[in-house]
């Protein structure tokens, strides 16, 4: 199946986007992804390596990327993508497919917090969605941090959802430019408690799974029932074995109906099918706990039922 949806992207890729997406949905459900990346390729260079596959991403502009990603949603009947990147490539993906793309306001350290005015203007209008994804360890910054107060009070006022990097990061972080303040502590899941607290009715979904910290994970699930998990990237990067327990370890502690399934597409559109892959294959789920995790839940959290 990767073979031949490695195959189908690299012709993607080199198709007018007419036929990209021509893909065909029959016979699958539909599919919510909750973690979903507009970026941009410097147009002709060598794009990056899939970090699993070892291969270069089969676009080679922006646009082969966008168009690519977009057939792969539609091969895959993901009828909803929650999509963050700069602000301006996000609201080319929106334009591009405005049923299926919604919009997250997205921080790192080459994309700062925004203007609250603006940002209280953008989702009043429909043009942002949700708030993230939110990848604050790159910034040095932990999840309670003051500076990010007046954003948790916004997106509580207007319910709308709050995506928050989670766990770890490639190897080397701290090392690169602009990401010295990067630490593996400002990871942690703990670390939303104290925000949890003084806004009970905001809508929090942890990125990553919290990877690898189960035990502070497992905690806050327990304790504030307003928070989802996203899977992303750790349904297609990590050792399969080590996702399976991890999720095994998620679903045995009662947390089924609270994870949500995220491919992290970055510059590799069979990224997507790799993260549907990982839940796919996982023996111990039954086939209502994957359609849970696929689309049941997302459903829920973004209270889209019915729409």
């Amino acid at each position: 199946m990767m073979t031949l949806m490695v195959s189908l992207l690299v012709t993607a890729c080199a198709s007018p986007p007419a036929v990209v997406h021509t893909t065909g949905t029959e016979g699958r459900p539909p599919v919510i992804d909750m973690h979903l990346h507009a970026y941009s390729l410097t147009d002709g260079s060598a794009p990056p390596e899939n970090p699993v596959t070892g291969r270069p991403s089969a676009c080679r502009t922006t646009a082969e990327l966008r168009e690519a990603s977009l057939g792969a949603l539609a091969h895959y009947n993901i009828v909803k993508a929650v999509t963050s990147g700069p602000a301006e490539m996000a609201a080319q993906w929106r334009a591009a497919a405005p049923a299926r793309v919604l919009v997250g306001a997205y921080v790192d350290e080459n994309n700062p917090l925004p203007d609250l005015a603006t940002l209280r203007a953008d989702v009043l209008a429909g043009r942002v969605h949700v708030l993230g994804e939110l990848v604050l360890q790159h910034l040095g910054m932990a999840p309670d941090d003051p500076r990010l107060e007046p954003y948790y009070a916004l997106a509580e006022e207007l319910d709308i959802p709050v995506g928050i990097h989670t766990g770890i990061g490639p190897p080397g972080m701290p090392y690169l430019p602009g990401l010295q303040g990067f630490r593996v502590t400002l990871g942690n899941p703990a670390l939303i408690e104290e925000v949890l607290v003084h806004h009970p009715r905001l809508r929090v979904y942890l990125m990553h799974g919290g990877w690898p910290y189960l035990q502070e994970t497992k905690a806050i699930l327990s304790v504030y029932p307003q928070v989802y998990l996203d899977l992303a990237t750790i349904n297609w990067i990590l050792p399969r074995q080590e996702f399976h327990n991890y999720l095994h370890e998620l679903m045995v502690a009662g947390f089924g109906k609270r994870l949500l399934f995220g491919s992290d597409q970055m510059y590799w559109p069979e990224a997507i099918g790799m993260g549907i892959e990982g839940i796919e294959s996982a023996s111990s789920l039954s086939e209502q706990e994957k359609r849970d995790i696929f689309y049941n839940n997302a459903v829920r959290f973004l209270k889209i039922e019915g729409k």
